[in-house]
């Protein structure tokens, strides 16, 4: 009979231990993804030196940006994904940018990549 009670003593604390454990180790909730939706400009500079100036116009649902671009040779649309604070779009153009990056606030860089080129960029959204 002792040996009993001992063994369901020692299963309560095993079962009250592991449920403990399982209840500390939870996924942290999914964070929010940053807002982008709005109206940024964009300066570039690519490895060959060219600088450009770009706006965007964004419009977000969620994780899933959409919008339009407007460059100094060509315009289109554009559509990518934004994850917490990691940016990606592309153009919707003839010749496609694709932007990679971070946002912080009214402010986002990072690198962009077009026809084997690649540069660097930066936009920012009026407050």
């Amino acid at each position: 009979m002792k040996s009993y009670k001992s063994y369901f003593v020692f299963l309560a604390f095993l079962l009250l231990t592991l449920g403990n454990a399982a209840v500390a180790q939870q996924l942290p909730q999914e964070r929010e993804p940053a807002s982008v939706a709005g109206n940024w400009t964009i300066y570039s500079k690519s490895d060959d030196g060219k600088t450009a100036t770009q706006q965007i116009e964004i419009k977000q649902d969620g994780n899933t940006i959409t919008g339009h671009f407007k460059g100094p040779y060509q315009s289109g649309g554009l559509e990518g994904t934004i994850n917490v604070r990691h940016i990606v779009f592309r153009t919707k153009t003839r010749n496609v940018l694709t932007f990679r990056g971070m946002v912080d606030g009214n402010t986002m860089e990072g690198n962009f990549g077009i026809h084997g080129h690649h540069g660097t960029w930066e936009a920012r959204r009026p407050d």
